[in-house]
């Protein structure tokens, strides 16, 4: 089995990184920014693409997920691929800091077109889930929510009534526009979330991302562990 995390940031995939061993693969998808690490474990391929870095940052958002997801698809041909990341979510739908979901569900919530239901209905997306990712998160024990995407930190009156409207728990910068990709080239995908902060809460959103990033980035690498672990197993 060949399974690809795509993750944004440096920061959150490293602890990841660091308890599997996996070996980076300089410039493998030179010219984009991308970056590339690979392990085996019994014969199963692993491997973590994340978006790299541009003018001394982390590349985040959506335009830069779908370049990394799309290289790592063309190029690497996995099985399963799994955005793997941090997220904002909701206290009055009783998530807390730290929390890990499995997302059953992906849309963008930032993409307002008008028109009639076709261009309403692919600007927000909705695109298909892992069909093994509610029994996944039943066995290990995760929680389950709807991921919405998009392309800014902050959350805007008219991107709240999107999210309320449809169900949305968690909020991100990339799961979408992997997904996106994934449902062109027919791939499976799988989404695991831990929370950095919370939407409802009055408190400066990337202040309290920052102070929590760290920790939410470990149990991203437990979640991550626990799930690899499941589905070799299963496999």
């Amino acid at each position: 089995m060949k399974i690809c995390f795509i993750v944004a940031m440096q920061a959150e995939a490293q602890p990841f990184i660091d308890r599997f061993g996996v070996s980076e693969a300089p410039g493998f998808f030179m010219p984009l920014p991308c970056k590339m690490y690979q392990t085996d474990i019994d014969g199963n391929k692993l491997y973590v693409v994340l978006n790299g870095q541009q003018q001394g940052s982390d590349l985040v958002g959506c335009e830069a997920a779908s370049v990394a997801t799309m290289a790592a698809i063309q190029q690497l041909h996995p099985d399963l691929v799994i955005n793997s990341g941090t997220c904002g979510a909701f206290k009055k739908n009783g998530a807390a800091i730290g929390d890990v979901y499995i997302s059953n569900g992906v849309m963008f919530h930032d993409r307002r077109v008008p028109g009639d239901d076709a261009w309403g209905t692919q600007s927000l997306g909705n695109y298909p889930i892992f069909d093994r990712a509610a029994e996944i998160a039943n066995a290990i024990g995760f929680k389950m929510g709807k991921v919405t995407t998009g392309s800014s930190l902050d959350m805007q009156p008219c991107d709240l009534q999107i999210i309320e409207e449809n169900h949305g728990e968690l909020k991100d910068m990339e799961g979408a526009a992997v997904a996106f990709v994934c449902s062109l080239f027919k791939t499976p995908i799988m989404l695991i979330k831990s929370v950095t902060d919370l939407c409802d809460e009055s408190a400066e959103t990337f202040e309290i991302f920052k102070k929590n990033l760290a920790m939410a980035s470990h149990a991203i690498a437990d979640a991550n562990e626990k799930v690899i672990n499941y589905l070799l197993k299963k496999s």
